[in-house]
């Protein structure tokens, strides 16, 4: 083809540049993120768009707003998201029953025991008798975690206490109504709960060294398909660089957190402080072997409290649970 003329070689350059802009533009890799639609996911994902860090990355991020827990597993199970967010307990359960998910940490943050300053309870011993309104129902990992604790001191936490199960905001409005007088929930209730004035007796992180895990571990991660990211392996790392770069910011930016504020749905400074404070202790700085080890030292101690009906027929962690292509102490790379 004789190119020569003007007229040819201007449409021919048009066509090239065309082309340029359209590789550019549809090179980038589809995640479809499935998400609770009230989650604090959410947060991280905005920091995520807001800064075009997947698209950095090579990757075209689609965020899947779902209005439960169940919608995310069910949305990743059938094909509609590439990842989610949820615990490694459900990824072994899952690989037992032959689905084959692999798991990254996303949070360290779990659930803690939060008292009211007026009730005089200072110890576990102190809420015989008492109703305690615990978020999750019976098999509540905090919750389990935290019989598992009372129990080598001799408490039978469960026979001894009113248990009284409930949805997360519920327990914090009858909390701070005076009709609970302590509540088990998770940490970013329990963030809102201490800008109140609530004291948080114990956490679950701090439960774990008595029980002989000697390390904090991320019970919340990003959960995927093992064969979707054997085939996109560059994806998955782009994708989790992105996350712990947004993480990264949020660590070091408090205007990066005023930003946040409508998104947070909160009214006053406190809460917004403790709510970012929360956040950034529960960001995962490592998650190698001896990590590992320790998660499935508390998955045993899970699996004997919660029996079959929380880890499913095996009562051993899975080898196959974790993602151990990404250390969250090497993000950069």
């Amino acid at each position: 083809m004789n190119i020569s003329h003007p007229l040819r070689l201007r449409t021919f350059a048009a066509a090239v540049a065309m082309l340029a802009a359209t590789s550019v533009v549809g090179s980038g890799h589809d995640v479809r993120v499935g998400v609770l639609k009230f989650g604090t996911v959410h947060w991280e994902l905005d920091v995520i768009q807001t800064h075009k860090l997947a698209e950095k990355q090579g990757i075209n991020l689609e965020v899947v707003t779902l209005g439960s827990k169940r919608a995310t597993s069910v949305a990743l199970q059938g094909g509609g998201a590439d990842v989610i967010v949820t615990d490694w307990i459900w990824v072994s359960r899952q690989r037992a029953e032959g689905r084959d998910y692999a798991f990254a940490p996303y949070s360290l943050s779990v659930g803690g025991l939060m008292v009211r300053p007026d009730a005089g309870i200072a110890e576990l011993a102190d809420l015989a008798g008492r109703k305690v309104g615990i978020a999750g129902g019976p098999v509540d990992k905090s919750w389990l975690l935290l019989q598992a604790y009372a129990r080598r001191g001799g408490l039978d936490l469960a026979a001894e206490v009113e248990s009284t199960f409930g949805a997360p905001p519920l327990l914090n409005e009858l909390m701070l109504r005076g009709d609970l007088p302590a509540v088990l929930n998770f940490w970013h209730y329990n963030a809102r709960l201490k800008a109140a004035g609530m004291t948080e007796l114990l956490s679950a992180a701090e439960t774990l060294p008595a029980l002989g895990v000697d390390r904090p571990i991320p019970l919340l991660g990003w959960v995927f398909n093992r064969a979707w990211a054997n085939e996109n392996r560059d994806t998955v790392a782009g994708f989790l660089r992105a996350s712990y770069s947004a993480k990264h910011l949020l660590l070091e930016s408090d205007e990066e957190w005023k930003r946040l504020e409508p998104k947070m749905k909160v009214s006053d400074a406190a809460t917004a402080a403790a709510l970012r404070d929360a956040y950034r202790l529960g960001i995962p700085r490592r998650f190698g072997e001896a990590d590992r080890e320790a998660a499935a030292r508390a998955f045993a101690i899970l699996a004997a409290e919660g029996g079959e009906k929380l880890v499913g027929a095996s009562d051993t962690l899975d080898a196959g649970t974790f993602w151990t292509e990404f250390d969250p102490a090497r993000w950069r790379e």
